[in-house]
């Protein structure tokens, strides 16, 4: 709901603050007072385009403040959230125009952009006139309007829902299509990579063992001619070192008798003795278990060959084949392989089917809604004194293209004139027209809108007498339910407002100004007799002030 509106060296008015309450608020005053200035204003706050102009003349800025109350607008609050706007149950948009037509525009004091503005402002506050900011020529708002008279919400979300899971495997699917190609032929190498690798059938640790062995194999002849010579050399007859050896410990033996200090020494000969003894044995069974083995060294020869090979052709060292074959293995588990991108179609149809059985749900309540919603609207439009218009809601099938928002575009229709055939809004109604439409349309689905505040900018132009009365009475009731600001030039209207506004204009020799009163109880009784009788008399302000009493 709007609170407060300053405005600053804007047009005509040089500095003016309105408190604004619940309920219906109305504009009045002379013709060229400036009664759309208020508006222009607010319009200006909600990112309308900026206009150099419309600075006050000798001022540098004009600027514009608008402060909402925001507690029961959710869908306000969780956009100011999102943005990190949030400041608490209040909102203040703010807009500066300098004098060179330079804009910027603020939310709770941080800059933001005009789009913004606008799509905070489209929750806000609807203005129904001429006025760029008009969400009744829009289509969306025509959607939004019957879905919300119909109570569709649950239904448009779950079709928002089966859209959006369609939309994501189509996605899915189109990309694996136009990667099909590369993936089968990646594939393909991957698929004869491992089968080369399945061949190979490396072990853990088998590597190592193959290499120590041929080694072995390779070096067998030799080893064993070396061992045959420490053989020889421990164990020949006369001089071999076992014989010397214990000839030493004999004599060393004889002298330890009478040397005592010559005993350790025996001791380490006799010890010696007896290493050489195992040495001999480890030697022995070294030259027992190695075998000159041509053939078996072939074969570990060549299962190393293949090996190394197998290393080289994918460039990695003979060690990480192992990890290599899992990697690639793992990476052809993973493709998507036909039997996928089979399963992936079946589900984007069954998501489709999905979609539009949930979507012809949608449709058939639509028309239900439309049906009902048209002949409320053109009910309200005969109380405004438009019998001859006919409202009508058209709903178009978008044949085979799918929409998040269902299966039809929904757009509001009029037709002004007997025999002609409904066209759309905007084609059509002429401005005075259209806001009566506007508040023949809101005044049905005022109970189902979730934008507080209302605007109309004279509604009542070319309408008088009864009508003028139901006019008023319309507004009164949806203030109750809201908040209602109306330029209005009638004073069946201006009677049935809770809050009255005047504009005056003021001349000086430098200067022209214009300003908003408040009204009191007695200037209200005296404008309302301007607005039915031109100059006051006792006749209009007795008719004024029946009006208001009544």
């Amino acid at each position: 709901m709007l609170t407060h509106l300053s405005i600053q060296n804007f047009t005509l008015v040089d500095k003016l603050d309105l408190e604004i309450y619940r309920g219906t608020t109305a504009v009045t005053g002379e013709t060229g007072a400036g009664k759309s200035i208020m508006l222009d204003a607010l319009g200006l706050a909600l990112g309308d385009r900026a206009d150099a102009d419309r600075v006050r003349h000798g001022s540098s800025k004009a600027e514009i403040s608008a402060s909402f109350d925001v507690r029961k607008i959710p869908a306000a609050k969780a956009w100011l959230n999102k943005l990190d706007l949030d400041d608490g149950n209040h909102c203040i948009l703010r807009r500066v125009v300098t004098a060179e037509g330079r804009s910027r525009g603020y939310i709770n004091g941080q800059p933001t952009t005009m789009s913004q503005l606008r799509e905070l402002g489209d929750m806000l506050i609807d203005i129904h006139s001429q006025h760029e900011h008009q969400s009744l020529l829009r289509k969306d708002t025509h959607r939004k309007l019957l879905d919300e008279f119909g109570n569709l919400s649950s239904l448009t979300d779950k079709v928002e829902s089966a859209y959006k899971y369609w939309h994501l495997l189509r996605s899915k699917l189109n990309d694996l299509q136009q990667q099909s190609q590369e993936t089968e032929q990646r594939q393909q190498l991957l698929s004869f990579q491992v089968e080369e690798l399945n061949l190979i059938d490396l072990k853990e640790g088998e590597l190592e063992a193959l290499e120590q062995e041929q080694k072995n194999l390779a070096n067998a002849e030799s080893n064993l001619h070396a061992c045959q010579q420490v053989i020889d050399i421990s164990q020949q007859e006369e001089y071999g070192l076992d014989n010397q050896l214990r000839l030493a410990i004999h004599k060393l033996g004889e002298l330890a008798q009478d040397h005592p200090p010559l005993a350790n020494a025996l001791e380490l000969m006799t010890s010696a003795e007896i290493q050489i003894q195992e040495a001999n044995n480890a030697i022995g069974d070294f030259v027992s278990a190695t075998e000159i083995n041509p053939e078996r060294l072939e074969d570990v020869e060549q299962r190393l060959s293949c090996i190394y090979q197998c290393a080289r052709k994918h460039k990695v060292h003979p060690s990480k084949l192992i990890e290599l074959h899992q990697a690639l293995c793992d990476e052809l588990e993973n493709l998507t392989s036909v039997e996928r991108l089979n399963e992936l179609i079946e589900a984007e149809i069954q998501a489709k089917q999905a979609y539009l059985d949930i979507a012809e749900v949608l449709s058939d309540e639509r028309k239900k809604a439309a049906e009902k919603l048209t002949k409320a609207v053109n009910g309200q439009l005969k109380k405004l004194a438009m019998t001859n218009a006919r409202f009508a809601i058209a709903l178009s099938p978008l044949n085979e293209k799918l929409s998040v928002h269902g299966l039809e575009n929904i757009e509001f229709l009029i037709s002004t004139n007997p025999g002609n055939e409904p066209k759309a809004l905007a084609k059509v109604a002429s401005g005075g027209e259209l806001s009566r439409i506007s508040l023949a349309i809101v005044v049905v689905t005022a109970k189902t809108s979730r934008i507080p505040t209302l605007v109309f900018d004279e509604v009542d132009v070319g309408i008088g007498g009864e009508t003028a009365d139901v006019i008023g009475s319309l507004l009164r009731e949806l203030g109750k339910r809201g908040q209602v600001i109306c330029v209005t030039h009638l004073g069946q209207v201006a009677a049935k407002a809770h809050q009255h506004f005047q504009v005056e204009k003021q001349f000086s020799r430098k200067t022209t100004s214009s300003r908003l009163i408040s009204l009191d109880e007695d200037q209200k009784i005296a404008e309302i007799a301007r607005m039915i009788g031109g100059k006051q008399s006792e006749q209009s302000l007795a008719h004024a002030k029946a009006m208001l009493n009544h």
